[in-house]
């Protein structure tokens, strides 16, 4: 099935899991950011203490999501949504209106459960469970979302903080999830694809459906979140601690959010990529490459402060992230099944939000304490490639496991 035949056909349910991911941007680390200087000044923060009250924050939503996440497995879409996209309108509500510090660690609990953590899940879940053969193309282009997201509001909310101020931006972001997302994500999705049948390849078994028990015993899923970990860990930190890198290296902030765009546009171009290598060759042998440009881009920030330098780092994360998101949702349906995959990928999900928790938090406390931020990003790249080793020795222990199920009839 040609690109554009699959995206004309499904066109109702690709678009709602894109806004899905694009309006889970509100609860994401990179927008949160954008008021960094406005909370540091008001409530009195040092980089430390709000890297500290964000990592205690996201952490807690770290722990409430696999509980929070199986819901996915027993109620349809929209009844999801109809719970998710609210709670997320009222968490920017809360972000404008707060006033002390338990009130904002409770307002970015609530952004990152119901933003990064639910909206996404919904849409990583429900291509997992509705496509087979072109589940790679599904989930690359629901995945992009964020990135248009990464692309248009850094700027849109510089702009509109300027005219209205940091607070009432985030009311503007509570009416658009109300008025413009949650009616245009129900019509796209209150009618649920038709799950579709897996086409039998000649080289894969039939996936058997593994409860999270099983999951949890198997040693190649820690293995393989060895690699899940290091993008959120490594972009989350990078782009919670942005202000503090341009005023380091003497960048310019509307050349560093310029450089967003960079990032977007190779996501974009690489998860698309990545969804049709997916659907050829599989997820799991693509695993052991993904990290390797994001180890080349930490190593280029780390070292250089030229002006071109957010700008490599950009690209090149931009390629990882595209193959990680479209990666990262098509592995699991691969390796583990579908029947019990919203309870799995909210597993997942909170081990993802635990890394973006501890990123800001430890990285904050490093710079406080005077380790360079360089070094760290430094450290970081080293880390990608060490990671890249693991992940092919994990690639191949998979396809082994692959290979003996074929030989004997089962998995």
């Amino acid at each position: 099935m040609s690109f554009i035949r699959f995206l004309v056909e499904n066109a109702r349910w690709i678009a709602g899991g894109f806004l899905l991911t694009f309006f889970s941007s509100f609860g994401q680390t990179f927008f949160i950011s954008l008021s960094a200087d406005g909370i540091h000044s008001e409530y009195g923060l040092s980089d430390g203490g709000f890297g500290f009250l964000y990592m205690g924050a996201t952490l807690a939503s770290a722990l409430t999501l696999p509980q929070l996440g199986r819901v996915v497995d027993h109620f349809s879409v929209r009844h999801v949504l109809f719970m998710t996209a609210p709670m997320l309108a009222l968490a920017c509500v809360s972000m404008a209106v707060s006033d002390t510090l338990v009130v904002l660690a409770l307002t970015i609990y609530g952004l990152r459960l119901f933003g990064q953590g639910m909206m996404t899940h919904i849409a990583m879940t429900a291509m997992g469970k509705w496509f087979a053969a072109q589940r790679g193309r599904a989930v690359s282009v629901s995945a992009i979302g964020v990135n248009f997201g990464e692309a248009m509001f850094p700027l849109a909310f510089v702009m509109t903080a300027g005219a209205i101020g940091w607070r009432n931006s985030w009311l503007v972001a509570a009416g658009i999830l109300l008025v413009l997302a949650l009616p245009a994500i129900y019509a796209l999705m209150r009618v649920e694809r038709e799950p579709q049948s897996a086409v039998k390849r000649h080289d894969r078994p039939d996936v058997r459906d593994w409860t999270r028990g099983e999951v949890l015993r198997d040693p190649i899923f820690y293995v393989l979140l060895v690699g899940v970990l290091a993008p959120p860990f490594i972009g989350t930190t990078i782009f919670f601690h942005q202000i503090y890198l341009v005023e380091l290296r003497g960048w310019s902030r509307e050349a560093f959010a310029a450089s967003f765009i960079a990032m977007s546009i190779m996501t974009v171009v690489f998860s698309l990529v990545c969804g049709a290598l997916i659907d050829r060759f599989t997820a799991v042998k693509l695993l052991p490459a993904f990290l390797i440009p994001l180890s080349v881009a930490c190593i280029v920030l780390a070292v250089s402060d030229a002006v071109w330098a957010p700008f490599v780092f950009m690209g090149l994360l931009g390629v990882s992230y595209g193959f990680s998101n479209t990666l990262f949702g098509a592995v699991w349906p691969e390796v583990y099944g579908t029947a019990h995959l919203g309870s799995i990928r909210s597993l997942i999900v909170a081990v993802m939000v635990f890394m973006t928790a501890l990123g800001p938090g430890v990285s904050g406390t490093l710079i406080d304490f005077g380790v360079s931020y360089p070094g760290q990003i430094f450290v970081m790249g080293l880390y990608c490639i060490g990671a890249s080793a693991v992940l092919f020795v994990a690639s191949r222990r998979l396809q082994a496991r692959d290979a003996a199920a074929v030989a004997h009839g089962l998995q």
